[in-house]
């Protein structure tokens, strides 16, 4: 069961992020991808405030954890073409971008989960009085 629980969750982050993407390239149109920035980003926000929430105070399933955090936000976020797309951009010549992007990425991502799991305990503070 919690395969498919993965699996259905991953399916709906896949298509997140696919659309997202294609929603921030339409608004930005830039050659940067800024589209795999910004869901890696908001993806490491959201999966360590969900988890720090989920530890701290709010007690859920074990296996929607597992779904929502391995599944869904295992698949809306994308590793892997942050690598490519670094590639390319130092392929095709453009490497202050390249740079930028390989840096932003790692840092902006670690800075975000940091910011999740402080907010995500601040709210648990507030909620327990």
């Amino acid at each position: 069961m919690d395969y498919i629980a993965v699996g259905l969750a991953g399916f709906l982050g896949a298509v997140s992020r696919v659309l997202l993407g294609k929603i921030i390239n339409t608004w930005l149109g830039w050659s940067f991808p800024v589209n795999t920035l910004i869901i890696n980003l908001t993806g490491c926000f959201a999966l360590s405030f969900f988890l720090t929430l989920t530890l701290e105070r709010l007690e859920i399933n074990p296996r929607l954890r597992l779904a929502i955090g391995t599944g869904f936000l295992g698949a809306y976020t994308t590793f892997s073409t942050f690598a490519v797309e670094s590639i390319n951009l130092i392929r095709n010549q453009q490497v202050w971008p390249a740079l930028v992007y390989l840096l932003a990425t790692p840092l902006g991502c670690v800075i975000l989960a940091w910011a999740g799991s402080v907010a995500a305990m601040a709210l648990a503070q507030r909620q327990a009085g």
